[in-house]
């Protein structure tokens, strides 16, 4: 039985997912084993931005070691029909003011134009009663760009 390769996607076209898409999940490297966990993104058409709150094991695993893999996927229901990407880099937190208001606001942007539910505020550390523009004012959130990409696969369904 031959074996046949899931098709590798060109660059347009992980580029394209990686804009049309708003949820990631990001590889740490754990204590025994690695650890994933689900991050809302912006991607700016250079750089994807995540916001982190600022508890919890993956700020010990982003401390111990920033190295991560990064994959983002879209599918059908029935997987007729599914793309994904992995990328392997290095996260920084971003420490200028004038971008991280920047990239705030490109969150609330996000949040608004996809019409996600006001309940994706407890996951980035507010109150789902916060107004969502209390993401461009408060600085309870970490905000992490990926940097020094060694790698980025992207595969897709044939159709």
């Amino acid at each position: 039985m031959e074996i046949v390769k899931i098709p590798k996607m060109e660059k347009e076209e992980y580029d394209r997912l990686i804009s049309e898409q708003h949820i990631s999940r990001i590889a740490f490297k754990g204590e025994e084993y690695p650890y994933i966990a689900p991050f809302l993104y912006v991607f700016d058409g250079n750089f994807m931005y995540f916001l982190s709150t600022k508890y919890g094991r993956k700020i010990k695993y982003f401390k111990q070691n920033p190295h991560v893999s990064i994959e983002i996927e879209r599918y059908s229901r029935d997987l007729s029909n599914y793309s994904f990407v992995v990328l392997t880099g290095r996260l920084v937190e971003v420490k200028d003011a004038t971008e991280k208001k920047t990239v705030r606001e490109k969150f609330v942007r996000l949040i608004k134009d996809k019409n996600i539910s006001k309940n994706i505020m407890v996951a980035i550390g507010h109150s789902p009663d916060d107004p969502i523009e209390t993401i461009t004012g408060e600085d309870n959130t970490n905000i992490w760009k990926l940097v020094d990409v060694r790698e980025i696969i992207g595969l897709k369904s044939k159709t």
